[in-house]
């Protein structure tokens, strides 16, 4: 009986398949594997790409999530140095670092690993926690606050207690949420408002002696210009009065003189703005006018 060509190829291709996915497996760029035979470890496989093995059941491939998982940790209370309740919620960030450890510690099982470094994270944070006060991680102040501090000693607690134990590593941890159980809240609330209370006070204090410095150079500086000031009246007037004295003698020597100019001025005064005066020839000090018209007159006839 003779056989069609395409079924022996596509046969042939489906055979090299088979025997490829018994003999090779894939590992991707985001994972990491361990392969074992009859059960027991043969290598670690940390380099993404086709690899080869032999076939189920001598050896066997367990493949594992290498990208960061996020864990967070749920609110429990914790007592500060000072003996204060906190409810602390806390994140952590952590990845299988040696696949080898991490089967033969949890089995591969992520879940378990998980539980696991639960405990490990609540034992650390309740016990950094509790080497500081209350106001290291509630306060008004920024300056008291710890937390970075608080933060990388519960990270290096935790590594030291992950690292190449259960073959994961821990990269980053922090606080997510604080809280405050109902008993104390008020008792934070009444500190948080005494603590703003003093700040306003602290700069109303500022502010007044501020002020008071400021209206103290002010009244030093006007008292000063007043003083100038005065000094430069005084002499002035006294400047005047001399000259004063001055004019004094000369009318005094001619008093004529005086009263004519007295009369001339009080005619500039009057005249000063428009207005229609009726006034006898001989009403003083326009009397003067009665020589300047005869002069004119005298003076237009020649």
């Amino acid at each position: 009986m003779k056989r069609n060509p395409i079924t022996l190829i596509t046969a042939a291709v489906l055979l090299v398949i088979f025997v490829c996915m018994l003999f090779t497996f894939q590992v991707r760029q985001t994972e990491v594997a361990v392969v074992t035979t009859f059960g027991e470890y043969s290598r670690s496989i940390t380099e993404p790409g086709l690899k080869g093995r032999l076939p189920w059941p001598i050896q066997k491939v367990y493949e594992f999530d290498n990208r960061l998982q996020t864990f967070e940790r749920k609110f429990d209370e914790t007592i500060t140095k000072d003996q204060k309740n906190l409810v602390i919620a806390v994140y952590a960030g952590w990845r299988v670092a040696d696949p080898r450890v991490f089967l033969e510690s949890f089995n591969g099982d992520m879940a378990k690993a998980e539980q696991k470094l639960e405990e490990i994270i609540r034992n650390a944070k309740s016990g950094i926690i509790g080497r500081y006060n209350f106001s290291d991680l509630i306060s008004t102040n920024l300056a008291e606050l710890k937390f970075d501090q608080i933060e990388k000693e519960m990270l290096d607690a935790v590594q030291a207690q992950v690292k190449g134990t259960y073959g994961i590593t821990v990269d980053a941890m922090g606080i997510k949420q604080l809280g405050l159980p109902e008993s104390i809240t008020s008792i934070v609330f009444e500190r948080m408002r005494a603590e703003r209370q003093q700040l306003i006070a602290t700069y109303q204090s500022e502010g007044d002696r501020d002020a008071k410095n400021i209206r103290a150079d002010a009244d030093a500086k006007a008292n000063k210009i007043l003083a100038e000031a005065s000094g430069e009246a005084k002499k002035v007037l006294g400047e005047a009065d001399a000259k004063a004295s001055e004019y004094y003698e000369a009318f005094r020597k001619k008093p004529e003189l005086a009263i004519f100019l007295m009369q001339l001025n009080a005619i500039e005064q009057s005249l000063k703005d428009r207005a229609y005066l009726i006034l006898g020839p001989q009403t003083p000090p326009f009397n003067l006018l009665n020589g300047a018209a005869g002069d004119s007159g005298s003076s237009l006839k020649k």
